[in-house]
């Protein structure tokens, strides 16, 4: 079996990670695609009162089991099927069954400080940074931990000016240097996405995939 695509996309909370990913694995099917969520990978916190567990910096590299990643990364890329953790957001910890995936032709590697990483950069074919206005970003955010995630108004200000912007501008955004294509206006360019999907194709054909 041919080894393994990896594509990195990194960016801010709530930049259009997801978006560009859904968007790449709906072009070249599921079949091919598998996305691996940095955010699964949020260290296990159940030692700690819920209480506590609020008080984490979530957006600090620390906050990361990746040891656990980068060993189902190079799983995945050598064909190998991995347990893949699945995180509660709504109570900080992970939950007690695991997400099953199989090795695939190409394996999408989402986060927001996966390009911080040395060893992750390492395994990655191609790099690519979302690149989002931070208002844009945050209106994002803002509505999707409320609605999905039980947050209030008050807890999403305050985690957002306390962690995520100060944690962003520190990791998030430095790590736009090691990019090798940075796509502005998130999963909404699609000139950007439609130019990441053909060299996605080119490097398939390269190992001799019909795409």
């Amino acid at each position: 079996m041919n080894k393994a695509i990896v594509i990195g996309i990194a960016g801010g909370s709530g930049s259009g990670k997801t978006l560009v990913s859904r968007n790449i694995l709906e072009d070249l099917g599921s079949d091919k695609v598998v996305i691996l969520e940095q955010d699964s990978y949020y260290k296990e916190l159940t030692h700690l009162p819920f209480e506590e567990r609020i008080k984490v910096n979530f957006d600090h590299p620390d906050a990361f089991d990746m040891e656990l990643l980068i060993s189902h990364l190079k799983a995945l890329i050598a064909g190998q099927p991995i347990e893949q953790p699945l995180y509660d957001f709504k109570i900080h910890s992970r939950k007690k069954e695991t997400r099953r995936i199989a090795g695939s032709l190409i394996i999408i590697l989402e986060g927001i400080l996966i390009l911080d990483d040395p060893h992750l950069r390492e395994l990655m074919d191609i790099k690519v940074f979302v690149d989002t206005d931070a208002d844009l970003r945050f209106i994002r955010r803002l509505k999707r931990d409320i609605i999905e995630r039980g947050r209030s108004l008050e807890s999403v200000i305050q985690q957002y000016t306390e962690t995520v912007r100060p944690m962003h501008l520190e990791f998030v955004e430095p790590s736009k240097r090691y990019s090798d294509l940075i796509v502005p206006e998130g999963g909404y360019n699609w000139v950007a996405v439609d130019l990441l999907k053909t060299k996605i194709k080119a490097l398939l054909r390269e190992k001799g995939e019909i795409v």
